[in-house]
């Protein structure tokens, strides 16, 4: 018998010796032309090792990727890297109401709704995506999302997020979210959700009279959106925008030195057709600038900011979290 055992491990030796030096790849190419690894960008994140401890760079080659991508909480540690933000193009179509030709989803739907209408969802911890855009192209039919992000540590830099309603979900309560440089429009509440999120150096463009943010932050956390150094821009003849309105009773958003255009409406804030939400939201500004900056007119309920209240609102204390997460180091 223990001649047969040893018999039997000098065989399997060679497979054993195999299987531990077998190494997972921390780079990929996508093209459309075949000259990469992969044609499609689903196909590269289903290739990720699922829970990686290595951060995968996923390089994306110019080209309009018409995809549903979904990068699942399994598949962590992902980096999306486009060759050019404005060539380099995820899209789709999806919106609430639409029927789903695949049928019956995992909700029990048959179509649609918001938050299945994404054209990218993120829902795998340390997320990155650099050098993007990202567009639902339904137009203006309802919700419709571009991105939606469920993932914690998720930093999206120099991107461009297109749609009309609902364009950028930052969902979820435990979820830190990080955009810098990055381009964001749309129509009603474009940036929504309960994600603690900051946004850095961002273009946010309203495409018609009606609300930017519409957070969802809940009772139990400190911050909500904040925008820092940000620039809040309009399209042609636009006027009369909210900077944001609660989407549930604690709803938290704050504008830092931000550049606001004639559009932003004097009142800046919308109490969601509940004056409840007035004693629970928290909507502040600092130093607001432009034509829309009115603090005198502002309504009462909300808050300017003294330079002391100012001096928590960092980048570091937003997002560092428990475990130090530097988004800064993101480049």
């Amino acid at each position: 018998m223990r001649k047969l055992l040893t018999s039997i491990l000098l065989l399997l030796a060679p497979a054993l010796l195999l299987a531990q030096a077998v190494t997972f790849s921390s780079h990929f190419t996508v093209s459309q032309d075949g000259s990469g690894d992969f044609k499609t960008i689903q196909e590269a994140v289903n290739a990720v090792r699922d829970l990686s401890q290595q951060q995968v760079s996923i390089y994306i080659k110019k080209g309009v990727y018409h995809e549903k991508l979904i990068i699942p909480s399994w598949k962590t540690k992902i980096s999306l890297i486009g060759e050019d933000k404005q060539n380099t193009i995820i899209t789709n179509n999806d919106f609430s109401g639409k029927v789903n030709p695949r049928g019956i989803d995992g909700l029990g739907k048959d179509k649609f709704i918001t938050y299945t209408s994404y054209t990218v969802l993120a829902q795998g911890n340390d997320f990155i995506a650099q050098n993007l855009t990202i567009v639902n192209t339904a137009g203006q039919v309802g919700q419709a999302v571009a991105l939606h992000v469920e993932g914690d540590r998720s930093a999206i830099i120099n991107c461009r997020l297109l749609g009309n309603q609902d364009t950028l979900y930052a969902s979820t309560e435990n979820s830190r979210q990080f955009y810098k440089d990055c381009y964001i429009e749309g129509t009603t509440d474009f940036i929504f959700g309960a994600a603690t999120a900051v946004f850095q150096h961002c273009e946010i463009k309203s495409l018609k009279y009606s609300f930017i943010a519409a957070p969802s932050t809940t009772q139990r956390q400190q911050f909500g959106f904040v925008f820092i150094n940000c620039m809040l821009t309009a399209a042609d003849s636009i006027k009369n925008v909210y900077l944001g309105r609660p989407w549930r009773p604690y709803g938290k958003a704050v504008y830092i030195h931000t550049d606001m255009d004639r559009h932003i409406l004097k009142a800046g804030w919308d109490n969601w057709a509940n004056a409840e939400n007035e004693k629970t939201a928290f909507f502040a500004e600092y130093e607001s600038s432009g034509k829309g900056a009115n603090a005198d007119s502002r309504v009462v309920w909300s808050h300017q900011l003294t330079s002391a209240e100012a001096k928590k609102y960092t980048i570091k204390n937003i997002l560092a979290g428990n475990d130090g997460w530097d988004a800064l180091s993101i480049k």
